[in-house]
């Protein structure tokens, strides 16, 4: 039966009959340091088929994992997507309740848990009305649950299913910056449309590449930079199952050679801190870096390339569209730009009627169309609605077109604000602030003054041994001076960090809580 609409042939079993078996896929940089080749991906994730079937795990049905970044992750993803049972990649710092909900909104059959993250997990599983199979992963299993080598157990390889290119292969849930997170669903075919799109054309990656994300697989952007980019060329990806901090990911960079690291802009701004702080030596392999989730400030960027010699191609993509649409490019970097459309992508800009903006100076609200979006929100029909219109989506994003075609970043749609009648973008002030050598980094949201107006209020967390006492008012002058005189921060709270989802994004609607 053929299953050419499958994306596991396409990025699994397509490097076996091209000779390359042998190569490895996978490797971690942690614990053991296992190491999966392309062959065994293709066999064990052909297990993965057939354990499923044999739990009576069905076609269409969700298998929700709660996987470290380890070897059984694509083992098991891809095995899902053979068995044509849809697997649903989750976040691994959520709490019990947000666990609960998800697995009942799902209505997951099925529960792959690294043994890790039992603790947190293991009311949530006594909560699942619609769960009939546990599986753990690198642990022992309670009794109600298999372990992951006894549910492979006896299990031969089994065909990979034959299916529509535009059949549901996979869910995300997005990041849930304001509320619990919607259950995304995408098809097998923008898999490959990313890889097509921003993996050759934007980030040229080779069979050669080496790629480390600090970002993890269980969001859209790991999940492209981690597996399907590397894969989609036979590449390698270097697995790393704790949590990114500047000295782990500096270490990782230095000791297993990436070529192309993947981060976001808090990270990046930590490790060049970190760098700083150490006065080390860098040896580097890198070629080249990426960026998402938040825009990256102009001046870490460039910091950047001062310290590695790589570019980081800053770009914008989205849960919904799967990966970057709008991005910098090799050879066509410029910071605190987000650069232009990535080939295969149409971008608008449109006004709060709709109406596209024919003006290089006007801000509008980003638009994007291309072969990866979502095929809408589960179970949440008026948010699709007002996400997916027709072939176009919106991506809650404020943009300003330059004349010489680059997108400039100035907030999302909730975070803009007037002041004096006029729009103030909280990342250009954002990135004022972080240009300062005493700031790590910063948000701004809007709050009221005494006569009840919107003015700028900032929190900045500072690097190790600044006096914060005395840059209240040197801040201030030294944003006049970078952005304007009605757009500086009327205060500034300095604080020790600033709320962040697990994907980096900066949560401003707790900051606009406080202000």
């Amino acid at each position: 039966m053929s299953s050419k609409g499958n994306a596991a042939l396409y990025f699994v079993d397509r490097h076996i009959d091209e000779g390359r078996g042998d190569k490895i896929a996978f490797r971690e940089a942690a614990g053991n340091k296992r190491t999966l080749t392309y062959g065994e991906l293709s066999n064990r994730s052909a297990c993965v088929h057939s354990a499923l079937s044999r739990a009576g795990i069905h076609r269409e049905e969700r298998a929700l994992m709660l996987v470290l970044d380890k070897i059984e992750f694509p083992e098991i993803f891809w095995g899902c997507l053979k068995a044509g049972v849809v697997p649903v990649p989750l976040n691994t710092l959520l709490s019990t309740s947000v666990y609960e909900a998800i697995l009942n909104d799902s209505r997951a059959a099925c529960l792959f848990v690294s043994t890790e993250l039992l603790p947190v997990v293991g009311p949530a599983i006594q909560a699942a009305s619609y769960l009939r199979k546990v599986v753990v992963v690198g642990g022992d299993a309670p009794k109600e649950a298999d372990t992951y080598s006894d549910f492979l157990n006896g299990c031969a390889p089994a065909e990979t299913l034959n299916v529509a290119g535009d059949e549901i292969a996979f869910w995300l849930y997005s990041s849930g910056t304001t509320g619990l997170p919607k259950g995304v669903r995408h098809v097998h075919e923008s898999l490959k449309a990313t890889s097509d799109t921003y993996g050759q054309q934007v980030l040229n990656i080779k069979e050669g590449d080496v790629v480390f994300s600090a970002a993890k697989i269980f969001f859209a952007y790991g999940l492209g930079n981690a597996m399907t980019f590397p894969m989609s060329v036979g590449a390698t990806t270097v697995l790393f199952e704790g949590r990114p901090t500047p000295a782990i990911s500096v270490d990782i960079i230095q000791t297993e050679h990436p070529t192309v690291f993947c981060g976001v802009p808090t990270l990046y701004a930590a490790i060049i801190a970190h760098i700083e702080n150490g006065d080390m030596p860098i040896n580097s392999t890198l070629r080249c870096c990426i960026s998402a989730g938040e825009a990256l400030p102009e001046d870490i960027g460039k910091r950047w390339h001062e310290i590695w010699g790589a570019d980081i191609l800053d770009g914008v993509g989205s849960t919904e569209m799967l990966h970057i649409f709008l991005s910098n490019s090799d050879g066509d970097v410029v910071y605190g730009t987000s650069g232009t459309a990535v080939p295969g992508y149409d971008l608008r800009l449109v006004d709060d009627d709709g109406k596209d903006i024919a003006s290089t100076d006007e801000i509008g609200e980003l638009l994007v169309r291309g072969a990866s979006a979502a095929d809408g929100y589960w179970n949440q029909r008026g948010k699709s609605r007002v996400t997916f219109e027709g072939e176009w989506t919106r991506t809650g994003d404020k943009y300003e077109l330059t004349e010489d075609g680059r997108y400039l970043y100035c907030g999302r749609t909730d975070d803009m604000f007037k002041v004096s009648g006029i729009w103030v973008s909280p990342f250009e002030v954002e990135q004022a602030l972080a240009s300062h050598p005493a700031i790590l980094e910063a948000a701004v949201v809007a709050a009221r003054d005494d006569q009840g107006l919107e003015k700028p209020k900032a929190f900045a967390v500072l690097k190790s041994g600044q006096d914060s006492e005395a840059l209240q008012a040197e801040l201030k002058e030294y944003v006049k001076d970078k952005v304007g005189k009605w757009k500086y921060p009327r205060w500034i709270k300095i604080v020790p960090d600033l709320p962040k989802t697990a994907t980096g994004k900066i949560q401003r609607f707790k900051l606009r809580a406080e202000a």
